[in-house]
Formats: C-alpha cells, structure tokens, sequence
C-alpha cells in the first residue's frame, strides 16, 4: 500500500521514474531477414532460432539500412515470457584478420 501511495505522488507531481535499463546475454548472429519499410529484422542464431531486433535496439551509430542478409552481428539477447526472445544493442561483429 505504502509503495502505490508514493507511486500516486510522483504521477501527481509530474516526476515518474524512468524505466530500467534492459539487458541480456551477449549473442552472436548473423541477419536472416530485414523488413526495411517495416525497420525491423531477424538475426539467426547458431541453434537456427530467430530472433526478432527493431532499428531502435540498433547500438548507437549504427544504421539499420547498412545491413544485409547474411551480415555477422553481435548483440544482447533478452528473453521475455510476453513477447519472446529480442535482440538489444545490434552492432556489426568485426571479422578477425
């Protein structure tokens, strides 16, 4: 009750919390499939599960249209019960030399 009332407040006063910082299992992938008019995605994973990423869980400098099927990616996988599994913070994984 103690936590509802407080919760009460911040919404009256205008100051809400801002969510938590989500965070998951660092993966690797490669792109299976990109949807650019609808800016979401798929990443294939090792065990051939996909996964779904949208352009705002891209890593910042990054540019979704800079991707192609086939490219290898790195990036964090959050598992949730709701909506299934989703790929945070998508990056380029840099080929080693």
């Amino acid at each position: 009750m103690q936590q509802s009332r407080r919760a009460s407040r911040k919404a009256a006063s205008g100051r809400m919390a801002r969510p938590a910082e989500r965070h998951g299992a660092v993966s690797a992938g490669r792109i299976a499939k990109l949807l650019v008019g609808q800016s979401h995605g798929f990443i294939r994973l090792a065990d051939s599960r996909e996964v779904y990423f949208h352009r705002s869980d891209l890593e910042e400098g990054t540019a979704f249209n800079d991707f192609t099927i086939g490219d290898p990616v790195i990036f964090e996988l959050l598992e949730d019960a709701v909506s299934g599994a989703r790929a945070l913070r998508v990056k380029r994984r840099r080929q080693p030399r």
